[in-house]
């Protein structure tokens, strides 16, 4: 599944009149990874995680620099229960591995996306699109307009 996501998300960017690098690098399963294979700092990196909110799952994302303000998420929602999908639900939801989940809701994953305002505070963001091995790098401006998040703090 993951090269059939890489050409979405590639015609997505490009019918959006999106410019965007797309880097080869080894398989990388951490920001701090992906950001050393792209040679970008980790901040501009985009950690998408798949998170389960009571019964819901839904896509936040945020710099790679950031860590998961759970308590700002859940107060948001007025959600009791919060927590990571597993490696599993990954899989069945998304069919990638961890680490590869590409920082877009509809029409690329079936979810609602969320972005942390951590990602307005760099020029461009990159991310590993569906595969370990290939990053893309566009600006925050134009992925912004493109993915058409909800925007709200969500990081510390």
């Amino acid at each position: 599944m993951s090269a059939a996501l890489l050409d979405r998300i590639r015609t997505f960017l490009s019918d959006g009149g999106a410019t965007f690098r797309e880097v080869q690098h080894a398989p990388t399963y951490t920001s701090e990874q992906s950001a050393q294979a792209r040679g970008e700092e980790l901040r501009v990196g985009g950690k998408a995680l798949l998170l389960k909110i009571d019964a819901t799952f839904r896509l936040f994302v945020l710099s790679a620099a950031c860590k998961l303000d759970s308590a700002a998420i859940k107060r948001r929602f007025g959600a009791k229960k919060l927590r990571f999908a597993s490696a599993e639900e990954l899989l069945e939801l998304t069919g990638l591995p961890p680490g590869a989940v590409p920082p877009f809701g509809q029409p690329i994953l079936p979810f609602e996306l969320y972005v942390d305002e951590s990602i307005r505070e760099n020029a461009v963001i990159a991310f590993n699109a569906g595969e370990l091995t290939t990053s893309l790098i566009l600006s925050v401006e134009d992925y912004l307009r493109l993915a058409q998040p909800t925007i709200f703090r969500f990081s510390t």
